[in-house]
């Protein structure tokens, strides 16, 4: 993009100060770890609930960023940038977008619905691309924050635009239209997400239907509730199955074990169409498709030749395990220069390794020549200090003089000949290449082998629960992640990443070894250890941990290294025992902490706490307010007796909903990080983390009368038909989930698990389930739930997730 600053400030009615208006803006950003060409960008300091952009302007100062969309003037900044200020930064960059997508006049499909936003939008643009050069929302890019960004990627070489909204209440569809400007609009289909934003159906359909107020044209399934909403002027683009009415009119559906064949009608002629998809969604998502094909004017040959090309798009950027001790970020479906600046964000926010690399295919219909493009490319690489790059394709290879310490192959078979020299060993890789370049077999190749169950944790929902949290908390009130137990089995060192770039003020954890790991791989968070054994404080100085003391002989064990080391002011933590008789010092030893720290200097009482026993049931409301009691008169004796004012904090996960008049200084988020309350109004508004996937290894038929595993414990009576599925016991699944208990989900069905869970394996019932062997499973996550799982084991989430074992591969993704 390029744009004048003088016509921004113009623009927003912004107010200045001695400003430079006459520079160019090519770059537009809201996030201060990704910048380029800083004097060109203009950053737009966003505010929200629980962030405020405007902290980072000194640092970005420093890094040259010169122009800055602002509140208001941080202190001390006045004169050393250009500052434009307004009310609203969000509604500003929305402002900015919106003239900047007036300037452009080629047709733009706007798609939205509850679901099928993101894939119609990416199968629309592969289809497409033969014809048209395309611009479209990179990823899930849809919110108020996705949709300016994605418009003001537009280049004058592009000729068609797909974008996508997405919205979770009233007020918020007419800002996307103003940005968007859709001249096609496509309406997936309304269902239950984000129904608690809207007040009831109709008002969710109304909100939705902003987006096409301008339109020319609507594809959408047809529907009375949508068609009140349609415009006289508006081309309606319907399709049905049962209405003979509907544009396209599909009389015909039906299913083999990998496509399915269509009949449909349309201008009173009758064609067939084969999907080479069975569910129903990916169905219903490909008939959207066809009906903006149609409405082009392709030809029924074209369609079926591009639709029978189409394949599962994956959506998200994963983080798996790699050979030789590396990480890798699998983005290995997409190769656009947009989806590359946000792949190359995440792998700066998820890097294990000091080292990065990454391997990039050919980028296609950029709208920019290839010296451009590949410039732009090469300005990304080495502002995000890339140690190595590989390219495989053609015209990648144009980074070849503006790259160091680069590789460049001609497709991907001359590179997997090659892998042997390449000594991939300790380092992050990100790995994204266009389908065309089938970089999964990099992937493949790359990924430490283990076997088809993973845990796969997604980073979006922890940012939501972190912040739903957050919004809990009064102002100043710090906040403490607990990361222990290898993140409640999800992941220590990722999850701590991510804390740490929402500015967690502290991470806790159990035991010494877990702090050091998460110190080794680079976390700068201050780290507190719960259980610290006295063995352990040695490693604990070395690697700047912050013990938890419970006892004078801890205690009197710290100081004497701490002494020996001459350490001074050295952070330690004071545990309090309130009436969980676990651990903490008792009212009676007080008075010898006391004089065993009065003019100590080696160390420092950075906090005080506590620990809640029932902060989940109410039904002992009265013993979690003596414990509270307790700890004030205790942490005030202490304070009092050294003459200190540490921070202070006794609230747990429960204890932040339903007792916040006890937050303290900090509180400590456990459990609900991951998803999980113990309040069920709470738990609508949390999102779930953690997904326990396999496969199917096998489907046999048994026949009445017949037994399954271990003891005979299931004895068929009739026909069944019998999947087994590669996890068991030692993988973290109680063996009493078993014998009918606990289910499996499969194809969204309930399958009920037959006998013992063995130590490798389980059973599981597919009589009713349309399935085959290698189809993916969900041991937990939506159904069932973690929550469930503990309800009927009698057990709590916790041990449900800590279970989960280590030969369990975690794979970390980002929608």
């Amino acid at each position: 993009m390029n744009l004048s600053l003088k016509k921004i400030i113009s623009t927003l009615d912004a107010k200045t100060i001695d400003i430079q208006d006459t520079l160019e803006i090519d770059t537009i950003s809201i996030d201060s770890r990704s910048l380029q060409n800083n004097e060109k960008t203009l950053f737009f300091a966003l505010v929200g609930t629980n962030h405020d952009a405007h902290i980072y302007i000194k640092d970005l100062i420093a890094k040259g960023v010169r122009n800055f969309v602002v509140t208001h003037i941080p202190e001390g900044l006045e004169g050393k940038a250009n500052f434009l200020v307004v009310k609203n930064t969000l509604e500003a960059l929305q402002q900015t977008a919106s003239y900047y997508r007036s300037l452009f006049s080629f047709p733009i499909i706007g798609v939205t619905g509850s679901n099928g936003k993101t894939i119609v939008k990416e199968w629309l643009n592969f289809l497409l691309s033969p014809d048209y050069n395309i611009i479209r929302s990179p990823k899930s890019y849809n919110s108020q924050v996705g949709v300016p960004l994605s418009v003001l990627a537009i280049n004058e070489q592009h000729n068609l635009g797909i974008f996508e909204a997405g919205i979770s209440t009233v007020s918020e569809m007419d800002k996307l239209e103003k940005i968007i400007q859709p001249t096609i609009g496509i309406l997936t289909n309304i269902g239950s997400a984000h129904d608690q934003g809207f007040e009831n159906l109709e008002e969710k359909i109304k909100e939705k239907m902003l987006l096409f107020q301008n339109s020319e044209a609507l594809i959408y399934q047809k529907n009375s509730n949508v068609e009140q909403h349609i415009l006289p002027k508006m081309k309606a683009v319907s399709w049905s199955f049962m209405d003979t009415t509907a544009t396209v009119f599909v009389s015909k559906k039906e299913h083999t074990h990998d496509h399915t064949l269509i009949e449909y009608t349309y201008k009173a002629n009758v064609s067939t169409l084969q999907i080479p998809f069975v569910d129903d969604a990916s169905v219903e998502n490909v008939i959207s498709c066809l009906l903006v094909l149609l409405h082009l004017d392709y030809d029924a040959k074209t369609i079926q030749n591009r639709i029978e090309l189409l394949f599962p798009m994956e959506m998200r950027l994963k983080v798996k395990k790699g050979i030789n001790n590396c990480s890798l970020i699998d983005d290995s479906y997409s190769s656009d220069f947009q989806s590359l600046k946000i792949a190359l964000d995440f792998l700066e926010s998820q890097k294990q390794h000091q080292k990065k690399t990454v391997i990039l295919s050919d980028i296609f219909q950029s709208g920019l020549s290839n010296e451009e493009l590949y410039s732009k490319v090469a300005e990304l690489i080495v502002s995000n200090n890339i140690n190595r790059f590989i390219g495989i394709g053609e015209t990648v290879s144009t980074l070849k003089t503006k790259l160091d310490n680069a590789l460049f192959f001609k497709d991907t078979d001359e590179f997997l000949l090659q892998l042997e020299n390449l000594n991939f060993e300790n380092e992050t890789i990100l790995i994204k290449g266009a389908r065309s370049f089938q970089f999964e077999e990099i992937v493949s190749a790359l990924a430490e082998k283990t076997h088809e169950t993973v845990l796969e944790i997604n980073l979006n929902a922890i940012s939501h629960n972190f912040n739903f949290f957050k919004s809990k908390l009064k102002t100043g009130t710090k906040m403490m992640a607990m990361v222990k137990a290898f993140g409640y089995g999800s992941g220590g060192f990722e999850i701590a990443k991510l804390l740490e770039h929402h500015k967690v003020d502290y991470l806790g954890v159990a035991f010494a070894d877990e702090g050091i790991s998460l110190k080794t791989m680079g976390i700068k968070l201050p780290i507190m250890v719960l259980n610290p054994e006295n063995t352990s404080f040695p490693a604990i100085i070395q690697h700047q941990l912050e013990p938890e003391i419970y006892s004078l002989k801890g205690l009197n064990a710290f100081l004497k290294i701490a002494e020996q080391k001459k350490l001074k002011d050295f952070p330690i933590h004071i545990k309090m025992d309130t009436g969980m008789h676990r651990l903490g010092f008792e009212l009676n030893t007080i008075d010898d902490l006391i004089s065993t720290l009065k003019g100590n200097r080696t160390v420092k009482v950075k906090s005080i706490l506590s620990h809640l026993a029932t902060s989940d049931d109410l039904q002992h409301k009265d013993f979690v307010e003596y414990q509270i009691n307790l700890f004030e008169k205790l942490s005030s004796k202490l304070m009092n007796g050294l003459g200190i004012t540490p921070i202070r904090h006794i609230l747990n996960t429960s204890g932040i909903s339903n007792f916040p008049e006890a937050q303290y200084d900090m509180v400590r988020l456990g459990i609900g990080l991951y998803g999980v309350s113990n309040d069920s109004e709470e738990q609508k508004y949390l999102e779930n983390v953690g997904t326990l996937k396999s496969i199917i290894s096998q489907i046999r038929t048994i026949q009445s009368g017949e037994s399954v595993g271990y003891g005979r414990r299931f004895m068929a009576n009739g026909e069944s038909k019998i999947a087994t599925i590669p996890i068991g016991y030692a993988d973290g699944i109680a063996r009493s989930w078993g014998n009918g208990i606990g289910f499996i989900t499969i194809k969204n069905k309930k399958a009920p698990i037959l006998g013992s869970v063995c130590m490798d394996m389980l059973m599981v019932d597919v009589t009713e389930i349309d399935c085959k062997e290698g189809d993916s499973v969900v041991i937990f996550g939506e159904s069932p739930t973690v929550t469930y799982m503990a309800e009927q084991l009698k057990t709590i989430p916790y041990e449900i997730l800590t279970s989960i074992s280590q030969r369990v591969k975690r794979v970390f993704y980002r929608e």
